[in-house]
């Protein structure tokens, strides 16, 4: 659980250029890119990852621009991208503005549970980091570069002048 915005702020910034960077290197086509056809697209999961900054908070009393719908998904990868970058960018601005660390303790209703604003924000991260590592998979699958989440990956070895790890 959080307790001070500012640390709270501190994380989110961390990853959420980590989920910026694999948003960037998505590509219209990959967006189709699935495991099955009973499973969600690459596309379907970066923009639930895009909206559900909104969707997650919606019950604070937090206000700020975002998407607040999953579906339909957009055919744009560069739309998702953008889009995440700014509903990001709009919930930081509410957080900055609208809370102090003493709305952390505040107790709302997430899922049937009463859960504290702070605990809520480390769900948050939790669920982006979790279709992170979803996308990244299916970006695989779709041939695109990964970029280094929490070190470096296949492709980014050489830049540190190392080899890759044996296959």
């Amino acid at each position: 659980m959080f307790t001070t915005i500012d640390h709270f702020l501190k994380s989110w910034g961390y990853e959420s250029v980590a989920t910026q960077k694999l948003l960037n290197n998505l590509t219209d086509d990959s967006l189709k890119q699935e495991i099955t056809s009973q499973n969600w697209t690459l596309g379907r999961i970066a923009w639930h990852t895009v909206s559900s900054i909104r969707i997650i908070t919606s019950n604070t009393n937090l206000t700020f621009e975002a998407p607040t719908k999953d579906w339909p998904v957009p055919d744009s990868a560069q739309f998702i991208a953008d889009s995440y970058q700014q509903a990001s960018n709009s919930f930081i601005q509410s957080l900055k503005t609208q809370w102090n660390d003493k709305n952390l303790e505040e107790r709302i209703d997430f899922f049937g549970q009463k859960m504290p604003n702070g605990s809520l924000l480390l769900f948050l991260i939790q669920h982006q980091n979790h279709h992170r590592g979803q996308m990244t998979i299916l970006m695989r699958q779709a041939g695109l570069n990964v970029p280094g989440i929490y070190g470096p990956s296949k492709e980014e070895w050489a830049n540190f002048g190392m080899e890759a790890p044996k296959m």
